[in-house]
């Protein structure tokens, strides 16, 4: 073997296409861009969106609804979950930031407690909300809820 004689791998290195350099090449005359036409101009760029001059499909489909800038985003949080971290951490006070150190929520987020499953120890869980449900089941094991 020899440096002379080393090839790239068949297949591996592709020609590149030489436009406009005559008839012969087959790629003269309108350098393989068609004829006429805003694509066959130097220059040109598409749109984002455009469809040739048809009416794009964005304008076509008509809009509906709205997006409530005042919504508030409550991250929910059930019964189930705060009794299984009680039990795995040995402590009776949850709060967002007990919540927050074990990775059950993010720093922004504003937290919901829900029904779903039940509590069987007294909690004291203290986050921005509950449900009416979620509330009387932690007060009905002897806990408190407390909003902050």
């Amino acid at each position: 073997m020899k440096l002379s004689s080393l090839k790239p791998a068949e297949g591996s290195v592709k020609v590149r296409k030489r436009v406009g350099r005559g008839q012969g090449s087959g790629l003269g005359g309108t350098s393989a861009r068609g004829h006429k036409g805003a694509q066959s101009r130097s220059g040109y760029s598409r749109k984002r969106g455009f469809e040739g001059g048809q009416m794009p499909l964005q304008r076509r489909v008509p809009k509906f609804g709205f997006k409530n800038h005042n919504r508030v985003e409550y991250k929910a949080i059930n019964l189930d979950t705060l009794q299984a971290l009680a039990d795995a951490i040995g402590t009776k006070v949850i709060t967002f930031e007990t919540l927050y150190t074990h990775g059950l929520v993010s720093k922004s987020d504003l937290v919901k407690i829900l029904s779903r499953g039940s509590v069987t120890s007294a909690l004291d869980v203290t986050v921005k909300g509950f449900s009416g449900a979620a509330k009387a089941a932690i007060e009905a094991a002897g806990g408190k809820a407390n909003v902050g």
